[in-house]
């Protein structure tokens, strides 16, 4: 699985429950890009209509050789591909417990671009905080760490 793109913000600002991975529905030109890496998540979410899942804010931007014939679009949406069943139940979980679909990632699997998503609930700021409290201690003890390390060899 080689990543293409990843949504770093996801993981801060939701607390991730479940993930799925779903096939995208890509122009010829848009493959192209991507494969180019022409592609950013940050803004993207998975929005339900019609029993439908679709990308919404994936920005691809068109490659400058991009057929003369096409006019791209870099916000297009995307259609996702998953199985009914499974589209079934995050569309429960999503309107019941107050759950959102965010995409945390694209990359290839098989020659095809995926889609991973969440079923996540957003984070309160003082959990964001918290989270970056965290991360703080774990970089810090790994600093100490290495120092200790460095001084514990020159004795």
């Amino acid at each position: 699985m080689t990543h293409i793109a990843e949504n770093r913000r996801a993981r801060f600002d939701y607390a991730i429950d479940e993930q799925f991975e779903a096939g995208m529905v890509l122009s010829g030109w848009e493959v192209k890009a991507i494969r180019a890496g022409q592609v950013q998540l940050t803004d993207g979410y998975v929005l339900i209509r019609d029993g439908e899942l679709f990308l919404i804010g994936c920005r691809i931007n068109a490659l400058r050789t991009a057929s003369t014939h096409v006019q791209p679009e870099a916000d297009r949406t995307k259609k996702l591909l998953m199985h009914k069943e499974e589209i079934r139940r995050l569309i429960g979980k999503v309107e019941q417990k107050g759950y959102t679909l965010v995409p945390l990632n694209l990359h290839y699997k098989g020659g095809r671009v995926k889609a991973e998503i969440a079923l996540a609930k957003g984070k309160a700021q003082h959990d964001k905080r918290h989270t970056e409290k965290a991360r703080d201690w774990e970089r810090e003890r790994g600093r100490l760490m290495r120092h200790k390390v460095s001084s514990a060899g020159k004795a």
